[in-house]
């Protein structure tokens, strides 16, 4: 018999599954015809076809959307994607992020992206439309079926967004009809994605990842159609595209761990992060190379190479993240969905796809019989996309370290310290590749004369060297060799284009784009290296202990008591040049916002010069390890103070355990009591005042309890008397009945005190009380460490004029290829 459940909405999820079959469809559709429009151009009904299958799928993608969001928006936890991603508390830009904290919820926004980015190439691709789409598509097609959610020969196939909560977990309570009442709220949001850059940081990142495609695709179908020459004017602008947005997205990420995460940084080498910027480097690569052959012929393998394995990489970089194979070496990873096989597929046939077409046409590739020559800029911009791409292998191999265990059934250990590993392998590459993009610059292509180069380049490096020393200086950087040379390259990078920049004023606009992003780039590594380099931790606790139960993990950099500082409410603190006072908390659930003050004195008047609150914040989140803090950072031109809460107040984090009304006592809320022994005129001492033995009175009665001629109840009087001389009157019972003693309490709820009468002593002539009293309010206290972070400006204005070079060039390279299709 089947259940009729209350208050599901179900036609909203069968609709959203209709159009995920139907995307998956339509892009299978539009990749095959597409497919038989390249290979016969002289039959025009398959490129309408294939125009059709990809509009249907944009239809659907934008429907499975707008659907996913209308569930999440109107709190539907009868769907397992809703319930588990988002909850009633969270704000709408919170929901929004909801929305693609999940794979299901990425991989749409990946799909939407590359539907954007396909309707582009309809309109605009002309010639190129049909092998273009068909690789654009092909990989629609996978992204499609990893929204599909249903099983084939007891497999299943991706993971529907639309699956309900009661088909997707087997639990009791799901089985009622009426389950729906029960659930009164989602599970929630990361705690760590609630973060507005994680509002802009995906959709950003899943850009980049989509837009990587097109250059793969420009590529590939220049050699499937043989126009190998031709591919490159359209597929530049494409492939800087691309750069930039990944590049953005991944420095967005940045901002994210900087402000969000609790790791004191904006990058620590993360499996994750790494996976993200690998394919950056390598289009990177691929760009330069590609300038290298248009102007002298030369790497033409090399730059079609790049531009395939990119996006192959992008795929590796979707496995290793989405699969689970990272989950213990990674910090926000995906949980795997049972798509490992479906990833695997994905990435070995776009893999398959780039060998087969380079092994394919190995003889008809163009060649250069005549060796580039050692002052040429070609030879140059090869030499640093060679660097780069080692770099990448370095990366991917230690990234990879749980992929060849699970392939080979190694035991291969990662590195203890990832960030130390990482650091001392890239930091060298940094070095040779800062140097070639200044070196670079200052060359021809085909042909510069020497002296004229090296006459070019002294003065540059003689200002490089003087400011570098400065800098070395100032920051006190010369403790490491390899801090020094990055300092020096980074400074000699920037010098150098600022140099080539200069020479736009004179006419010559046209490196202007590549001088900017150079310049952006070198401030960015500058920017890094400073600020990790240089970070103090300005919270020193001299006394190197923090009066906290179970502070100072192990392992854990944030919890050394010598570098956090404990803060009583309203109880000022110096730490340095500031006056650090924790001036309360607010609550905004499930958030507590620790309020702390400071004020930064002068020393000979004591007037304050300087102040400003910080307002980290933090949730108890048993199922992320306890504490979760979001530090809160104050800007500066020249440094930022960042602020972490490492402990606090447990009242102030987590709820009071839970007690089940019939296991009761009423004694919950006093500390232990206190047992005296007294006589009638007695004066005893409580927290708040005085209490006298007033009398007994032998005449007591207690309502609803009947008395036998031999049972004996008595009262005590007592009387309390406050510090404000305000007196109260109390009077315990105790009873003697059927040869058994039992004790009847009174309060005094004003000075939270409650007495018991529980024992006559008459060989000692004495009365037994007890005294049970409220704890007073303990104040609010909090442990926090606040680090400085100089020059790390430097990083952000580098990345903002990173991106300013990659839209100048872009906008170049897109005029040149218009000049050249007027020309044809």
């Amino acid at each position: 018999m089947d259940i009729t459940y209350v208050g599901e909405h179900l036609m909203p999820g069968k609709i959203g599954q209709f159009f995920v079959i139907l995307s998956f469809g339509a892009s299978l559709l539009s990749m095959i015809s597409y497919f038989f429009a390249t290979k016969n151009p002289e039959e025009p009904h398959w490129k309408k076809l294939g125009r059709i299958g990809f509009l249907l799928n944009a239809i659907s993608v934008v429907t499975i959307g707008s659907i996913l969001f209308y569930l999440i928006y109107n709190h539907y936890f009868e769907y397992h994607y809703v319930w588990s991603h988002s909850s009633k508390s969270l704000p709408t830009h919170y929901i929004i992020s909801s929305f693609w904290e999940g794979q299901e919820g990425s991989f749409w926004l990946w799909m939407f992206w590359q539907v954007v980015l396909g309707t582009i190439l309809v309109f605009r691709a002309k010639s190129w439309e049909t092998p273009v789409m068909t690789f654009v598509m092909l990989c629609q097609t996978f992204l499609a079926s990893m929204l599909i959610g249903v099983e084939i020969f007891g497999s299943r196939i991706g993971s529907s967004p639309f699956i309900l909560l009661r088909d997707a977990l087997d639990i009791p309570i799901l089985k009622d009809p009426n389950y729906l009442s029960m659930i009164a709220d989602g599970t929630g949001l990361n705690p760590l994605l609630q973060n507005y850059w994680m509002v802009i940081h995906p959709p950003t990142l899943f850009l980049g990842f989509a837009s990587m495609i097109v250059p793969f695709a420009y590529a590939a179908s220049g050699l499937w159609q043989k126009r190998y020459k031709e591919w490159m004017t359209p597929g530049l602008p494409w492939a800087l595209f691309a750069v930039m947005i990944l590049g953005g997205g991944i420095i967005m990420g940045s901002f994210w761990a900087y402000e969000a995460l609790n790791f004191g940084g904006f990058w620590a080498w993360d499996p994750v992060e790494n996976v993200s910027i690998i394919p950056w480097f390598t289009l990177i690569a691929a760009v330069h190379v590609i300038l290298a052959y248009k102007h002298s012929g030369h790497g033409f393998f090399t730059a079609t190479l790049l531009s395939l394995v990119s996006f192959v990489l992008v795929i590796y970089a979707s496995y290793l993240t989405r699969s689970g194979i990272l989950g213990e070496t990674s910090v926000h990873s995906f949980t795997s969905l049972g798509m490992s096989g479906q990833l695997i597929w994905f990435n070995t046939t776009f893999l398959l796809i780039m060998i087969f077409l380079l092994v394919w046409r190995k003889k008809d590739l163009p060649r250069t019989q005549k060796e580039e020559d050692i002052y040429s800029r070609e030879f140059w911009l090869f030499i640093g996309a060679l660097v780069l791409t080692v770099a990448c292998v370095q990366m991917i191999a230690t990234t990879s370290i749980p992929v060849f265990n699970a392939l080979f059934g190694t035991k291969v250990a990662p590195p203890i310290d990832p960030i130390a590993h990482y650091n001392k392998w890239q930091g060298a590459f940094a070095v040779v590749i800062l140097l070639l993009t200044a070196v670079a610059q200052f060359l021809k292509y085909k042909r510069t004369d020497s002296k004229k180069f090296w006459a070019a380049i002294l003065a540059s490096l003689i200002i490089s060297i003087l400011i570098a020393a400065a800098v070395i200086y100032f920051t006190k950087v010369y403790s490491n060799v390899m801090y020094i040379l990055i300092t020096f390259t980074a400074i000699f990078c920037v010098i150098a284009n600022i140099r080539i920049l200069g020479d736009a004023f004179k006419g010559k606009w046209k490196l202007t784009g590549s001088a900017v992003s150079h310049i952006g780039f070198g401030l960015l590594v500058l920017g890094a290296l400073i600020a990790a380099a240089t970070n103090e931790v300005i919270s020193i606790n001299d006394s190197g202990y923090i009066g906290v139960q179970n502070f100072g993990k192990e392992g854990d950099k944030f919890t050394d008591p010598g570098e956090n500082l404990f803060l009583t409410e309203g109880e000022p603190v110096q730490m340095g040049d500031y006056k650090i006072t924790y001036i309360g908390d607010s609550v905004a659930p499930p958030n507590v916002y620790y309020h702390i003050k400071y004020e930064r004195l002068d020393e000979e008047s004591g007037k304050v010069k300087e102040h400003f609150v910080l307002s980290p914040f933090a949730q108890n989140n048993p199922d992320m390890g306890g504490l979760i803090g979001t530090p809160a950072t104050k800007h500066y031109l020249s440094h930022d103070i960042y602020t972490l809460i490492t402990a606090a107040a447990a009242d102030s984090q987590a709820p009071m355990s839970k007690i089940k009304e019939e296991e009761k006592t009423g004694f919950e809320e006093y500390d232990e009591p206190a047992t005296y022994q007294v006589n009638i005129g007695d004066t005893l001492r409580y927290r708040n005042g005085v209490f006298v033995i007033d009398g007994i009175n032998k005449n007591a009665k207690l309502e609803n309890i009947p008395l036998k001629p031999t049972d004996v109840i008595v009262g005590l009087k007592i009387k309390v008397i406050a510090a404000d001389q305000k007196t109260y009157e109390a009077e315990p019972t105790f009873l003697l009945k059927d040869g058994n003693a039992y004790d009847f309490n009174k309060d005094v709820s004003e000075q939270g005190l409650k007495f018991r009468f529980t024992n006559i002593l008459p060989e000692k002539d004495k009365l037994e009380i007890m005294v049970y009293q409220k704890p007073l309010p303990e104040k609010k206290w909090i442990v926090f460490k606040a680090i400085k972070f100089p020059y790390i400006n430097f990083f952000w204005l580098g990345t903002i004029v990173m991106t300013v070079g990659f839209c100048m060039a872009i906008y170049r390279r897109i005029k040149e290829g218009r000049k050249n299709t007027i020309k044809v």
